[in-house]
């Protein structure tokens, strides 16, 4: 284990060799500054963890303790492998190409290698347990935290990779059907508790697969919630969408949305804070 640290945060890099993905794993562990081990702090995992340092995770984080706007969270950024493709995805169906064949390894290596690991660090447990994304790392962890809502009770997606499909469009695609996550969403069964943060940027992409005007980022978010608000969740209680008109399918973007996304989550107002738009 190798100890950095960045601002006043607090930074742990360590190896887990994953019997379940047949590689080492490399995780970055931002502890909360001066707070104990105790039932308060939260959990949030987050995929392509590689990619924190690049917006100054460690400096937004932070920021948010030296203003007193979060309460404690244990952050645990995990890194991608090399077969990124084949290891994030919706764990129980791949798409049409046959991408994520490794999904299950991987959401078995977070709850069955990970999650033990954490919790023999933080012997006090989680006060609560979430986990995000960004692009297909989103896609990994909103599918994780719907299928397991007894251990998860929010997630992140930020320009999540929901067009996930089973068919290629020149194939018979149907939107109403094909999308993977939307699927399994609209087949499973209200899970109480839950709560989910989206966003999506304007110029994330240029694809507008139905001709409707609205680029498929933003169209497969806003199919995703309808779905969400069909079995019973509701808009701004249980769902938060933020759209960044001048937003990017980048690093950057997701670094500029994050600090909103750690106070709705953990902020000590009672008021959600919103992201400029």
């Amino acid at each position: 284990m190798q100890l950095s640290k960045q601002a006043n945060v607090p930074v742990q890099h360590i190896i887990i060799n994953s019997a379940h993905l047949d590689r080492d794993v490399y995780i970055d562990l931002y502890l909360p500054p001066s707070h104990p081990d105790t039932h308060s702090t939260s959990l949030l995992l987050i995929n392509d963890g590689q990619d924190l340092p690049k917006f100054h995770f460690d400096a937004i984080l932070n920021n948010h303790y030296k203003n007193n706007e979060i309460s404690p969270i244990l952050c645990v950024g995990i890194h991608c492998g090399q077969e990124r493709k084949m290891e994030y995805g919706t764990a129980s169906i791949l798409d049409y190409k046959g991408r994520g064949a490794k999904a299950k390894a991987h959401q078995d290596f977070v709850l069955k290698e990970l999650m033990p690991y954490l919790n023999t660090i933080w012997k006090h447990g989680f006060s609560d347990k979430a986990y995000a994304g960004f692009s297909l790392g989103g896609l990994s962890a909103i599918d994780a935290v719907w299928h397991h809502p007894n251990e998860f009770s929010k997630t992140g997606v930020f320009s999540g990779s929901l067009w996930w499909r089973l068919k290629d469009i020149r194939d018979g695609y149907n939107e109403q059907t094909d999308r993977i996550i939307h699927k399994l969403i609209r087949e499973g069964e209200y899970r109480p508790g839950l709560k989910f943060y989206f966003t999506t940027g304007s110029l994330d992409e240029k694809m507008d697969r139905n001709n409707n005007g609205i680029i498929d980022s933003i169209d497969d978010t806003l199919g995703l919630i309808e779905e969400l608000e069909r079995k019973g969740y509701k808009n701004e209680g249980d769902i938060h969408y933020v759209n960044y008109e001048d937003g990017r399918h980048d690093v950057k973007t997701w670094g500029r949305a994050m600090p909103a996304f750690l106070k709705w989550g953990w902020g000590r107002s009672q008021q959600a804070i919103v992201g400029n738009r």
